[in-house]
């Protein structure tokens, strides 16, 4: 008989999802996570529920209880029994509405783990590394504490780029290949666009971009959709306004992706004009059916709207153009006047950190939502952790 190269089956790594159909030789270096024995059975599928209720202690007040969280069931397009549909979290361009309202359903899921619970071992045994090459606060720990919620355990580096190897000259691959031997997920936030990309590319284990320079942060827009149906009771016909720095800002190029999902969504967009949003997102958003408007208003765009999302003039994006930056700086604030015209079931949100774009008067109003908005983070990135590591 010839000797031939054996190949089977497996799924075969991509940043948008595994694909079932690929076929690699079995002499190839494959993790054993990564080898599934794939019957293609929905018997063992746990089917979404979705939202049944909501502690009325974090509810916003002015969403009745009809509206929270009444996503429609639909049937997970998944390929293998249980498997989660994508491999890296790297854009937003990679989920669907079926994923998105699972990802929420597992998200609330993690809402009720309480310490010493079933689900808050889940992940004992695996290690995630966290390799921020640019600083955060919420990103950052919030992924940590997500981690260890679930049992897991945690390498940190909180400032790759000055104490790691990179300091030295060690190519962003070079490092993912040595970290990936010391864990079972990598968090990779990076200064440079497509560094996320670049990564998972590189990487035979999972990759979630945390914020990749001026590209995007798909994670933030999680929990921000998130966020929006919690607080608005729906996603499909709102009216959000994105303030600030569209230009540089990643949350909001994230955000515009993912929103534009959903059906009879309007947007409007408030900058400067140095900041203003560039035209890859305006004619995606074109493309998608979803109308956009700029506008130099924001008192009366935010008057028109359900979210005013405001993001502050990032500093760090300008080099040494300080001028054009003290310019931009301070144009659009939301203060007592913005809250004046805001509609009442409206809320204003923000990424964080804020500067003085949101005036801290603004903070005991309940349409500010910015802090509910954080907090959903951790249930977010909990619910990524349990999906890319187990599965459904």
């Amino acid at each position: 008989m010839a000797s031939s190269t054996l190949t089977a089956p497996v799924m075969q790594k991509g940043i948008h999802g595994w694909n079932p159909c690929a076929r690699i030789s079995s002499n190839a270096r494959v993790n054993s996570h990564r080898t599934l024995n794939c019957p293609l059975s929905m018997s063992t599928v746990r089917k979404p529920h979705f939202f049944r209720a909501h502690p009325a202690s974090i509810n916003p007040p002015h969403v009745s209880a009809s509206q929270r969280y009444s996503l429609d069931t639909k049937k997970f397009p998944v390929s293998c029994a249980g498997k989660f549909q994508l491999d890296d979290v790297i854009e937003s361009q990679q989920f669907d509405t079926d994923i998105l309202n699972g990802i929420f359903e597992v998200a609330f899921e993690m809402e009720k783990i309480e310490k010493n619970s079933p689900g808050s071992n889940i992940l004992k045994g695996y290690l995630m590394a966290t390799l921020f090459y640019e600083p955060s606060t919420r990103t950052r720990l919030s992924f940590e504490s997500a981690m260890k919620r679930l049992g897991g355990e945690v390498l940190t580096t909180e400032n790759a780029r000055e104490f790691s190897s990179a300091a030295k000259g060690e190519t962003l691959e070079d490092t993912i290949r040595t970290v990936e031997g010391y864990s079972d997920i990598i968090i990779l936030r990076h200064f440079e666009g497509g560094a996320a990309k670049r990564a998972a590319s590189t990487a035979t284990i999972p990759v979630i971009n945390a914020g990749d320079g001026p590209g995007q942060h798909p994670t933030q827009a999680l929990l921000d959709v998130y966020t929006i149906k919690r607080e608005i009771g729906r996603l499909d016909g709102i009216s959000l306004g994105l303030v600030g720095d569209l230009a540089n800002g990643r949350t909001v190029r994230s955000l515009a992706y993912l929103i534009a999902k959903y059906k009879k969504v309007k947007i409007y967009f408030v900058a400067p004009d140095v900041v203003k949003m560039k035209d890859d997102i305006k004619d995606y958003l074109t493309s998608m059916g979803v109308e956009w408007e700029e506008s130099s208003d924001l008192l009366e765009v935010a008057s028109k709207c359900d979210v005013v999302y405001q993001t502050r003039i990032q500093k760090e994006r300008f080099g040494e153009r300080i001028a054009l930056y003290e310019a931009a700086r301070g144009k659009y604030i939301v203060d007592k006047k913005v809250l004046d015209v805001l509609p009442k079931h409206a809320v204003i949100m923000h990424p964080l950190p804020r500067l003085d774009e949101i005036t801290v008067d603004v903070d005991s109003d309940p349409r500010a939502a910015y802090f509910r908005q954080a907090k959903n983070g951790l249930y977010i990135r909990m619910a990524l952790l349990k999906l890319l590591l187990l599965g459904w």
